[in-house]
């Protein structure tokens, strides 16, 4: 069926991908809902519970631990950045109870349930651990530039210092 072909393939490329349950939305939230992911680079696409575990089913690796998430109404989020859609579940969740989340395939691993929220919302992406190695790494050449430039100053006073008084 070319639908679960479709889906399969999106599932194999997505780096990250969250399970939800968005079904007690109204229309207006909904639409607010969509918005918000189109603007944090997420797509949201509702699925059937049955053609998703098809598609599950056909992809590399082990996805077998997401089909436990499969029950009632389910959504996929599927982005770029690990932890954008666990931060805009709760930036959502501020004024209302949906979304939830149901499992997560992120960084290569699996979480199930809505008590990973949390956890998935403080993981970094890998750009931004990247960035804090750099400047981890950029911290000690930065002090021995600021040394050696203040070394030099103070070198630089001392000939002064010491020209003037030959003179």
């Amino acid at each position: 069926m070319q639908v679960i072909e479709n889906l399969a393939r999106s599932l194999n490329e997505a780096k990250h991908f969250y399970l939800t349950d968005i079904s007690a939305l109204n229309a207006e939230q909904t639409s607010n809902l969509r918005r918000k992911c189109f603007e944090k680079d997420i797509k949201l696409v509702v699925v059937k519970n049955t053609l998703l575990k098809k598609a599950l089913d056909k992809i590399e690796g082990t996805h077998n631990e997401l089909h436990v998430a499969l029950n009632n109404a389910t959504s996929i989020m599927f982005t770029e950045t690990g932890n954008a859609p666990a931060k805009l579940i709760k930036e959502f969740r501020k004024t209302m109870d949906k979304p939830i989340l149901k499992a997560a395939y992120v960084e290569e691993s699996v979480y199930i349930g809505d008590d990973q929220l949390d956890i998935l919302s403080n993981l970094k992406s890998k750009q931004e651990l990247i960035g804090d190695i750099i400047l981890i790494l950029q911290s000690p050449a930065k002090n021995v530039l600021s040394a050696l430039q203040s070394g030099g100053n103070k070198l630089t006073g001392i000939f002064k210092t010491l020209s003037e008084k030959k003179q």
